[in-house]
């Protein structure tokens, strides 16, 4: 079969089909593989394409933005991680896809309006000559990163998008309809009357019996359980309350002020003059010369020197010891021999004035140190209580015995809850968030070591008693029970008289009969327009802007003209605020609702215009 192939292959028809294959391969196969064209660019729409170069400068320019806004400077990492970037890439995708969209619509603007749009600014022109400069103007887009095409072919993409969306926009009116519904409701008025129940109304409720006191209060549990509440037996190891009692120790008082004087003195101060030179010889003719009472400034002037000037300076501010030692020895006035200086080889110093220091003494002091003192002794005699009470406790003395034994009061506090409040809901005073967590965390009888409760604060404690949530006893509540118990009887008194009348006047009883029933008395009836009953109204900006297409760029010319053409006589059918309160507002204070005033209030105040021809009635 293998030699049959390949004398096959010698033919003149083998060599015939290898050659239509390769072909094929060539036209085809290959040729597609090899010239198919790969793109590098980030957003492709059409003609309209983003480099990745394009990409990183737009990445940047609104990481900057980003970064005034915020206020803190943003990482690329952690921009990236807030998806900031996928977030860029999409509007710039809008961006591009609309750009395209305008192009094959057909929307072109003129070369005229690019041109006009550079003229636009400024930098682009030449600040002597006042002409466009065509180097300045390749400067300026040089320095965006861009090139004059790119910058021009977006300059023509915002013309063709916001002239598309002014057109469109401008094309749009609000419906008839819906101006209709809306004029309908902003205009609609309504007369009211009405007249009130009181507690006279009704017949009263007699008093509650204490089964009934006790039936309201399991109806009402949930408002009045009560949570659990403990009783402690405490013993508190505390400086704070004991430096108030401890004496001044005269040695203490006199070590603590040893130690803080030097840092509550106020150090010598002098201001001086160095001259700092470089030989021996020089720095002697300097001494010389300034000793005799020539400027150290001039002096050094004349010798290529620069001054060093120290005003009211402290001995550590001088920066050569040797200098400074030198100089906090002289006189006021005095001038140094020559000084071997450590920094610039010889120096001459002449001191101008002095300032002295000041140490203060005990009897200065005395008012800041004795409260340290005295803390300071607290702390010991309490971490000796402390230590006192550890082993009479851990020898097996409970924690009142061992309280009294190592001298420490005892404190009972409770019923307390979880949040630290008694059974009248006040706080108690003296309780830590530690010692709350840790005394609602033992069982009924439990005893604690001493615990540190911070700032050298310790304390022991034991759970005597745990009442657990519970309603009040009836005893306690009862006054107050009583009174939302009538209360409560009196309103469904109420609510179902309303009900009864409301049933009666539907059925076409009038208001004056059902107001008599009861006693009471109809309030003036008055007509007001719904605007009145509203704090705010729809402005023809908002409500006609409401009625166009969305877009990126809303003006005056996108708003629909028939919105803006009824809104004039919209507003001018409205009946203008009196320039006092209406007469029934006072006429009838005890008849009419509080809300009057509320009413009044709101009423929208403008200056009454042509047309105005609805009255209030």
């Amino acid at each position: 079969m293998l030699s049959m192939f390949r004398a096959l292959a010698n033919t003149w028809v083998a060599r015939v089909l290898l050659g239509v294959l390769a072909i094929a391969f060539v036209g085809w196969g290959i040729s597609g593989r090899v010239t198919g064209h790969i793109s590098n660019e980030v957003i492709q729409a059409g003609s309209h394409t983003v480099t990745p170069d394009s990409f990183k400068r737009y990445f940047q320019i609104s990481l900057q933005d980003a970064e005034k806004q915020a206020g803190q400077q943003v990482s690329n990492l952690d921009a990236v991680q807030h998806g900031f970037d996928l977030q860029l890439l999409q509007g710039l995708s809008a961006d591009e896809a609309f750009a395209e969209l305008t192009t094959r619509m057909g929307v072109r603007p003129a070369p005229s309006l690019i041109i006009g749009e550079l003229r636009k600014q400024p930098e682009f022109f030449n600040p002597i000559t006042g002409v466009f400069d065509q180097s300045a103007y390749q400067q300026k887009v040089a320095q965006l990163e861009m090139t004059t095409t790119q910058f021009e072919s977006q300059i023509r993409d915002e013309i063709a998008r916001d002239q598309l969306a002014t057109g469109l926009a401008a094309g749009l009116k609000a419906p008839r309809t819906l101006g209709a519904i809306v004029a309908d409701f902003e205009l609609e008025a309504r007369t009211l009357t009405y007249f009130t129940l009181d507690q006279h109304s009704v017949d009263q409720p007699a008093l509650p019996t204490d089964p009934q006191l006790i039936d309201f209060m399991k109806q009402n549990s949930t408002a009045l359980m009560r949570p659990e509440m403990r009783t402690l037996t405490v013993v508190r190891f505390s400086p704070k309350a004991l430096a108030a009692t401890m004496p001044v120790d005269p040695a203490a008082l006199q070590k603590a002020y040893d130690f803080k004087k030097d840092s509550l003195s106020t150090p010598e101060k002098r201001s001086l003059v160095e001259v700092p030179v470089h030989d021996a010889a020089t720095a002697a003719t300097v001494a010389k010369r300034i000793g005799a009472g020539e400027a150290p400034e001039a002096v050094a002037k004349s010798v290529g020197a620069q001054p060093i000037t120290y005003a009211d300076a402290i001995k550590s501010a001088v920066a050569d010891p040797k200098v400074a030692d030198a100089a906090f020895a002289l006189k006021e006035g005095q001038t140094s021999g020559v000084i071997q200086s450590d920094l610039s080889g010889f120096a001459v110093v002449k001191v101008s004035s002095i300032t002295a220091g000041k140490v203060p003494s005990l009897d200065d002091l005395r008012a800041q140190l004795e409260p340290q003192v005295k803390l300071d002794a607290a702390k010991k005699k309490a971490y000796d209580e402390v230590q006192k009470f550890d082993d009479a406790h851990g020898g097996g003395a409970n924690i009142v015995d061992a309280a009294g034994k190592a001298g420490v009061a005892v404190q009972t506090i409770g019923p307390i809850t979880a949040q630290g409040t008694d059974t009248s809901n006040k706080p108690v005073d003296g309780l830590s968030p530690k010692l709350l967590k840790d005394a609602f965390a033992q069982q009924a009888g439990g005893e604690m070591d001493d615990e540190d409760d911070g700032g050298g604060e310790y304390f022991s404690m034991r759970v005597d008693k745990i009442a657990p949530p519970a309603l009040p006893a009836l005893a306690d509540v009862k006054g107050q029970m009583i009174q939302d118990y009538m209360i409560q009887e009196m309103l469904k008194r109420l609510h179902a008289k309303a009900d009864e009348l409301t049933a009666a006047i539907k059925k076409g009883e009038t208001m004056e009969a059902a107001a008599g029933s009861v006693k009471a008395q109809v309030g003036t009836r008055w007509t007001l327009p719904a605007r009145a009953w509203r704090r705010t109204r729809p402005s023809v900006a908002s409500y006609c802007r409401k009625s166009s297409t969305p877009s990126k760029a809303r003006s005056s010319t996108a708003r629909p003209r028939r919105c803006r053409s009824w809104w004039p006589t919209w507003t001018r059918s409205r009946p203008p605020r009196p320039a006092s309160p209406p007469a029934w507002c006072s006429a009838s204070a005890t008849s009419f609702p509080s809300s009057c005033s509320r009413i009044w209030a709101i009423w929208p105040v403008r200056r009454p215009r042509t047309g105005s021809s609805r009255p209030l009635t």
